[in-house]
């Protein structure tokens, strides 16, 4: 820009100013601070995960009022979910509730659950530490073996779900209905009682119900050397 432009420009700014309102201050915008913007946090939304706990109740609440089987009409009280800790890392499954289970709505609270409640406390764990299931969620009539279709029925609906929330590390099947309904209908409980099994990606161990060592409790031995094994297998895991 030459001096005569240079003046042309200098003379018209002069002019711009002397027409503007007292008070007026002139703002250059390619050299002016920006001002300071708030920066407004956004509110954290909430997750989406669920807790395992909260899961189970979600999967416990759809089936309240099951009739998917012929059991949801034979003279069941209620519907009788799992019990204990959502983050087990060892699971018991049994065959069904009988008539404690189904008056008190939890799993293995009876002559059996009781049994069970000392084998577990003998590990060194409390009950509340694990996680309780059957196999089906509703009391035969007279305390029968749930027919194999019930079995099926109920495996798909609750307790395949259930194990894909929890996710122990061992699951322990509690005589042949258990371990049937998870390991197949040729397994026999004499002869894989005490054996590890891998099974979807977790360690299943069959061993006798408390209701055959009501029955025959010479075999509580038996049994316990199976808890052994479990618990040194979760040692291991740890």
């Amino acid at each position: 820009m030459n001096a005569e432009d240079l003046e042309k420009k200098r003379a018209a700014y002069l002019n711009f100013l002397k027409k503007q309102p007292k008070g007026f201050t002139y703002y250059d915008a390619s050299t002016a601070k920006k001002p300071i913007e708030k920066v407004i946090p956004i509110a954290a939304q909430p997750s989406t995960d669920q807790t395992k706990s909260t899961q189970l109740d979600s999967l416990n609440c759809k089936y309240t009022s099951c009739q998917a089987c012929p059991l949801g009409s034979q003279g069941r009280t209620q519907v009788v979910f799992g019990k204990g800790s959502a983050e087990a890392t060892l699971m018991f499954v049994g065959e069904g509730p009988g008539r404690d289970e189904d008056a008190q709505g939890a799993p293995f609270v009876g002559r059996s659950g009781k049994l069970l409640t000392q084998i577990i406390e003998a590990m060194g764990l409390p009950r509340e530490r694990v996680y309780i299931s059957n196999v089906v969620k509703c009391r035969p009539p007279d305390n029968r073996t749930p027919l194999a279709a019930e079995s099926s029925t109920c495996k798909d609906l609750l307790l395949l779900k259930e194990i894909d929330i929890v996710q122990p590390k061992i699951i322990c099947t509690l005589g042949a209905t258990a371990t049937k309904a998870l390991l197949g209908d040729d397994i026999k409980i004499t002869a894989s009682r005490g054996v590890f099994v891998e099974w979807r990606g977790l360690l299943v161990l069959p061993t006798y119900h408390p209701a055959y060592l009501l029955r025959n409790p010479t075999e509580k031995r038996t049994v316990w050397e199976d808890m052994k094994k479990i618990m040194a297998k979760l040692e291991e895991l740890q």
